[in-house]
């Protein structure tokens, strides 16, 4: 290691022991690693010796995949890898517990300290913690081995790649965590040790309580005061309260401290997403030893069967969008610009809800969502395929992501499995296990199970609080239309259940455009238009938004992401159900058609602009518009009024006739006295394309 950064981390570790009377102190950890990537002979630990010059420099957050699981079907490296970090522990700070948290490794990881054996974790997805202290060398530098495997395994959830990509690496950032022998729980499934519960919440109370895990690494009691402090936004105080604790050294130990607030500012969603804050501080001989800050949305949320969620006692409008996290040509390892630009794009959309599947996410974009007020669907990935070995790790997972998220106020429900079918009495019975655990880690919340059949009496249904159904009527089943008639069924004969449309779209390449669509396609053909994609959510979206016993719905999927199992749609390794390119770059019509329906913001949006080179002379404009009805003028020329679609937003301005060559559109309409308009340019050159007349008749794709 250069000199340059032993000093450098030499001054570092000074600076929190100069620093320590204040409590805590949390350094990143992400600079300085060296990586290798396998396969390796034996185990890595025994060849470090050999491998001086051959390490890659490398910052965290950092993933070996983030290429090859992207451009190339089934021609990935998933397997083993190494991580290497130096540094120096100062000798004074020998009394401290030194701390790593991992954010998110993929996915099994194995810690070594100077060739000791610390721990491991299984799961790509959840955060984990070691106390490294007593593997330290006081004085000298330390050698951090962390060797990881993504490869595919049978008692790991998820049991493979079929639905996305398990990113390899240290792909979410790495902290260190300096805390005195006394210290609020840092290794309690990696939370931070405080959980806070609301009850009874309304506009005249809130009932609050704060369970605080303490440990006491010492080798006797310790006499210390567990404060809590409930604060407003402006860090004024509302409520606290102490407790003299003698803590003993056996072991974790909790105490609780219970509030009434009266009056209470309530967390309000979108409209106002109001937030306390809980400080929670451990002092010995009156001196602070350790601060955890906490944020406390206050809120009351109901899920009424044929009604909707409602959100302290008002209807609550429940825009839904799914969204992976991962990128083009980062994977999984994203920085916090990366996550904020995901979030505006969302907002600007206008939804209220987030599916964030089907894993857990990074901690910053679940805060950014308390901020924002938008509602949160949590959930591990139990996915696709079941193996009969996966139970103990899924409910692993499923503690760490309640203990890890617990004070979260946008988390309104745990997700527990997505689509996981035979043997069924073994899925169904797992489900409830883990139903269970959840219910007895967070009484408060939720939870639901997703089914792609689309029948509430199917065999692993029903073991949750609600149930989720994933339905792609016109894609991989039936036809667009017949949505309603599922609906309508569902509600004839199953009034009771509280039922949550948590998947439906269809796929569509950007670079694929035609005027000839109908109400199914052959999915797994390569040509996905995205008109057709239009197509399914003007007419689903119409369906959703006029029957309130979809409680919630949640389109599939906000990005286009990695699926690097597949080949569909002209591009390898990708599902395209997205409303925006896997690089953030295009938005596809479907997005502004949600914009419109879901958006405060003006729209007035023409549809099909890709689609330029027309088949018909005699065509259809379709305009998104929420402000007014819109007029359009082809060629300067107005068009009669149109016909209203779907939704209120949805006008269509049927038998356009266009001219030979260039064809200017506009769409202007009026928001009280500011003028919205848009435009574009369609061609007709009075041949229809051979190859798309072709590929339409001779394979009959769309069957019109």
């Amino acid at each position: 290691m250069k000199s340059k950064n032993v000093i450098t981390l030499i001054l570092v570790l000074f600076s929190i022991y100069s620093s320590f009377s204040q409590g805590r102190k949390t350094y990143s950890f992400n600079e300085e690693w060296e990586f290798k990537k396998g396969p390796f002979s034996e185990n890595p630990v025994m060849l470090l010796n050999s491998w001086e010059q051959k390490w890659q420099k490398v910052t965290i957050p950092h993933t070996w995949n983030a290429k090859d699981m992207q451009e190339k079907h089934n021609a990935f490296y998933a397997g083993e890898a190494c991580y290497r970090k130096i540094f120096h522990a100062n000798e004074e700070l020998i009394d401290k517990r030194i701390f790593l948290r991992f954010e998110g490794v993929g996915q099994v990881a194995e810690l070594y300290v100077n060739g000791t054996f610390v721990g491991n974790h299984k799961g790509g997805y959840s955060a984990f913690a070691f106390d490294i202290a007593p593997a330290l060398k006081w004085g000298e530098d330390n050698e951090i081995i962390l060797l990881v495997d993504n490869a595919s395994r049978p008692d790991i959830i998820p049991v493979n790649h079929s639905l996305f990509g398990v990113y390899g690496g240290i792909y979410r950032p790495v902290s260190m965590i300096v805390t005195d022998k006394v210290n609020i729980a840092v290794t309690d499934y990696a939370s931070n040790g405080v959980y806070i519960s609301q009850r009874n919440v309304s506009s005249k109370s809130a009932n609050v309580s704060v369970k605080v895990n303490l440990v006491n690494k010492n080798l006797y009691a310790h006499q210390v005061t567990l404060e809590t402090r409930i604060a407003d936004i402006n860090g004024n105080e509302v409520q606290s309260n102490s407790s003299e604790i003698n803590l003993t050294p056996q072991g974790m130990q909790s105490y609780v401290h219970n509030y009434t607030i009266r009056k209470p500012h309530l967390w309000q969603g979108l409209d106002d997403p109001y937030l306390y804050r809980v400080e929670t501080i451990l002092k010995e001989n009156g001196k602070i030893i350790d601060k955890v800050v906490q944020p406390l949305g206050l809120r009351n949320i109901e899920v009424r069967a044929g009604e909707g969620v409602f959100l302290n006692g008002e209807k609550y409008p429940m825009y839904g969008v799914c969204r992976h996290q991962d990128r083009w040509q980062l994977g999984s390892a994203l920085q916090k610009k990366h996550h904020d630009e995901d979030l505006a794009l969302i907002m600007e959309m206008g939804a209220t809800t987030i599916r964030l599947a089907h894993y857990q996410q990074s901690d910053y974009f679940y805060s950014k969502c308390d901020s924002l007020g938008l509602l949160i669907w949590a959930e591990v990935p139990f996915v696709n395929r079941v193996t009969g070995e996966e139970g103990p790790n899924a409910k692993q997972q499923l503690t760490e992501l309640i203990r890890q998220s617990f004070n979260h106020p946008s988390i309104y429900v745990w997700g527990m499995h997505n689509e996981v079918y035979q043997p069924h009495l073994y899925t169904a019975q797992l489900t409830q296990e883990m139903h269970d655990l959840a219910k007895n880690e967070d009484p408060g919340r939720y939870t639901v199970a997703v089914n792609g059949y689309g029948h509430i009496e199917h065999p692993v249904n029903l073991n949750t609080d609600i149930q989720g159904m994933n339905r792609y009527f016109g894609w991989y089943e039936k036809t667009i239309p017949e949505i309603e008639g599922w609906v309508e069924d569902l509600e004839k004969n199953f009034p009771d259940q509280k039922v949550m449309l948590t998947e439906y779209g269809a796929d569509a390449n950007i670079h694929h455009q035609t005027e000839y669509i109908g109400n199914t396609i052959r999915w797994w053909d390569d040509y996905f238009p995205e008109t057709y994609q239009t197509k399914i959510h003007e007419i689903q979206w119409g369906v959703i938004e006029k029957h309130p016993y979809i409680t919630a719905s949640y389109l599939w999927n906000m990005f286009d992401f990695a699926v690097p199992m597949w080949s569909r749609g002209g591009v390898e390794a990708r599902n395209m159900k997205g409303l925006i390119t896997f690089d953030r770059k295009v938005k596809k019509d479907a997005f502004y058609w949600y914009k419109a329906n879901w958006s405060k913001e003006p729209v007035v949006y023409l549809t099909q602009r890709r689609n330029t080179d027309r088949e018909k002379q005699v065509t259809t404009i379709t305009v998104y518009s929420n402000v007014d009805r819109p007029e359009v003028y082809v060629n300067d020329t107005r068009l009669a009024d149109p016909k209203t679609g779907t939704t209120s937003v949805h006008y269509i301005f049927e038998n356009v006739e266009l001219q030979k060559g260039t064809n200017t559109i506009k769409a202007v309409a009026l928001d009280g006295e500011q003028t919205i308009e848009d435009q574009m340019e369609w061609n007709y050159s009075g041949e229809k394309k051979r190859e798309s007349l072709e590929y339409l008749n001779d394979k009959a794709h769309f069957g019109f």
